[in-house]
């Protein structure tokens, strides 16, 4: 049986996570994961909502150890909730705070727990064993789970730290959940399968983000997303220097990409993957377009679609994005888009990721987001169905905001309307789900009838 160790620290002093600027070595996690492991209840597929990472990574663990299935859903919505029960009766919730809203038995956190045991055993893992269940919802509304499988995840978060030179002594700090498959991967996975240490707080204000990672030791790495990154450059004076950055969840412009490494003082690397397969490429968006996969991961065209296998992925798996080889080599490509973001008005062609990246790389934008006109949203010009865009731009004019539009983008994908607004509802990972958008969007469209700003 191949088998895997649950963490890769090769000592018991080992530092594996930071809370209230103190270390957590190796012995006191492994003791801390064995107590809770002892503690949880009979069910089997287990609801993780701890927000101190720190605490989610005991739980991870311990049920990892006693074979349990953690299911990381896209949201916790009470019609969520009920997704999960109906998929998994037996499931019950993890929390370190009060779980309000979640109909499910609640099992908390251990306020306290004992001193560090003085056996040093690192478990292994059966890669076989299905450690979570990850959810995406399908045209439906029903979530569609993924099982994703120790050997696959580690392989995977060990070829990411090759490929990003994350070595053992790195310190990361996230500002993306790690019920999030990125902030799973890299916030999390990647520390404990390198030899790092994870930072237990997830800082969301700038201000916050500064602090935590300042009182962080080098090498020190920040996880991120494109939204939270662009945030905090435009709030903060002088940031921490870090040793390296990461984004992901959404195309990060090129510009955002160079004044980060220049006030960081450090690279910044993108992660490409998708929940089918796990993360499978990375790129340095300030070095070029082109994204490289990582060791043994190699892509396939088949008509328009493009498959990916090898390596990490555990079968041959199509992806949802346009994606073009360079050169022919399976291991080099150019990123489009989403085959379900193209958008065709009057015979001409793009994706709404070229467009989103075009609209936020406008001075002045704090964010933006162009989407598809509503189904039964009869608003056209000349019988052709127009797009929408939603931004947040207080310091410009609809006009300004037009006008530098005109100059980046072919007139006939120019919003009609052009909607702005204090805030998109994104998630606690940067994401805008669509579900969410698009009743943001009705919300807007029904208490404004006149008057949209074109």
């Amino acid at each position: 049986m191949s088998t895997l160790p649950l963490i890769a620290h090769r000592s018991p002093d080992a530092i594996v996570a930071w809370r209230d600027s103190l270390p957590v070595r190796a012995r006191q996690f492994l003791s801390d994961v064995e107590q809770v492991a002892g503690l949880l209840p009979a069910g089997r597929n287990v609801l993780n909502l701890c927000r101190d990472h720190y605490r989610f990574a005991v739980t991870l663990a311990a049920c990892i150890v006693s074979a349990r299935t953690s299911l990381l859903p896209s949201t916790h919505t009470p019609e969520m909730v009920r997704q999960m029960r109906h998929i998994a009766p037996d499931v019950f919730c993890i929390a370190d705070q009060a779980a309000r809203g979640v109909d499910l038995p609640v099992f908390h956190y251990p306020d306290r727990t004992p001193t560090s045991a003085a056996d040093w055993a690192i478990p292994n893992i059966d890669c076989e064993q299905v450690i979570a269940q990850v959810f995406t919802s399908g045209s439906t509304g029903v979530p569609e789970p993924h099982p994703k499988r120790w050997g696959s995840l580690v392989r995977s978060v060990r070829a990411e730290a090759q490929r990003l030179g994350v070595t053992a002594g790195y310190a990361t700090l996230g500002t993306v959940p790690a019920q999030h498959m990125y902030g799973l991967e890299s916030t999390l996975l990647m520390p404990l399968q390198s030899g790092g240490s994870l930072h237990a707080t997830r800082p969301f204000y700038p201000a916050d983000i500064c602090a935590a990672l300042a009182a962080l030791p080098r090498p020190r790495l920040l996880v991120t997303t494109p939204y939270h990154l662009r945030t905090l450059l435009a709030e903060s004076g002088t940031v921490p220097t870090a040793d390296l950055l990461l984004s992901a969840t959404a195309p990060l412009g090129r510009d955002l990409a160079v004044e980060a490494e220049i006030r960081f003082a450090a690279p910044l690397f993108e992660i490409y993957g998708c929940t089918e397969t796990g993360q499978i490429a990375a790129r340095r968006p300030t070095r070029g377009a082109a994204w490289q996969t990582f060791p043994d991961v190699r892509l396939r065209c088949e008509g328009e679609r493009v498959w990916a296998e090898g390596g990490p992925v555990p079968r041959p798996t199509p992806l949802s994005d346009v994606i073009e080889l360079v050169d022919a080599d399976p291991t080099h490509f150019l990123l489009h888009g989403r085959h379900a973001e193209l958008v065709n008005i009057a015979g001409k062609r793009t994706s709404l990721g070229y467009l989103n990246y075009h609209l936020n790389a406008i001075t002045g934008v704090l964010d933006g987001v162009f989407l598809q006109p509503l189904d039964g949203d009869d608003r056209a010009s000349g019988g052709i169905r127009r797009l929408i865009a939603l931004v947040v731009a207080p310091e410009l004019t609809p006009a300004a905001l037009m006008q530098a539009l005109r100059e980046r983008i072919d007139p006939v994908f120019l919003p009609r309307p052009l909607l702005f607004v204090d805030a998109l509802p994104r998630n606690a990972a940067g994401k805008l789900p669509n579900q969410a958008t698009r009743a943001f969007l009705a919300r807007l469209q029904s208490s404004t009838t006149t008057g949209l700003p074109t």
